[in-house]
């Protein structure tokens, strides 16, 4: 069965807690819409914030909106080693034992004690589409990508249900560019 789906590359991003930009960026400051995402509600702000480790930092790193409950860091594998943090492999929300970092923003800075982590690839679906694709939520599937000389199936790929999504995988970018993945580019689910 053909099962296609979107394949979007995800760079290094934060998601902030109200408490959290308050101390970044000043009491009560609003986060300003840059531009909408794949996923309803879901947008890139126009504020930055520098991610600091043990080893070295990232300026000017891109914070998502909407706000949430509690402040967390995606990075790719090599983003965490570069800068010497600690980031296990989880899934978006899952931040128990995951790893500290240092923030800064134009009005404050934090030391977050957890937050860091390496976001495990996933697909978000519909329900309609999971149905379609006979899957469910949490169910663990592989996706192959053809490409010119790069050509590989992404496993452990994390199937996401919730009628708010929209149909697409989203990797980070040390797996993109292992595949040499493009904007617009497809894989199939297997």
């Amino acid at each position: 069965m053909n099962r296609p789906v979107l394949i979007e590359t995800s760079a290094r991003h934060i998601h902030v807690s109200r408490k959290d930009l308050d101390i970044l960026f000043g009491e009560g400051y609003q986060l300003t819409k840059k531009k909408d995402l794949s996923q309803p509600g879901q947008y890139a702000c126009e504020e930055r914030v520098q991610v600091i480790g043990p080893k070295g930092s990232f300026p000017g790193v891109s914070i998502l909106g909407p706000e949430r409950p509690e402040t967390q860091v995606e990075l790719s594998a090599g983003d965490a080693r570069s800068i010497g943090v600690k980031a296990p492999i989880r899934e978006s929300g899952d931040l128990e034992g995951s790893g500290p970092c240092k923030l800064v923003g134009p009005k404050g800075e934090i030391e977050i004690e957890r937050g860091v982590i390496i976001a495990k690839r996933h697909i978000h679906m519909t329900p309609a589409d999971a149905e379609k694709y006979n899957l469910k939520d949490k169910d663990v599937v592989s996706v192959k990508v053809d490409t010119d000389g790069r050509a590989l199936i992404f496993g452990d790929v994390v199937v996401r249900v919730n009628a708010a999504y929209a149909l697409a995988m989203h990797i980070d970018t040390d797996e993109s560019n292992a595949a040499s993945c493009v904007m617009g580019m497809e894989g199939d689910i297997i």
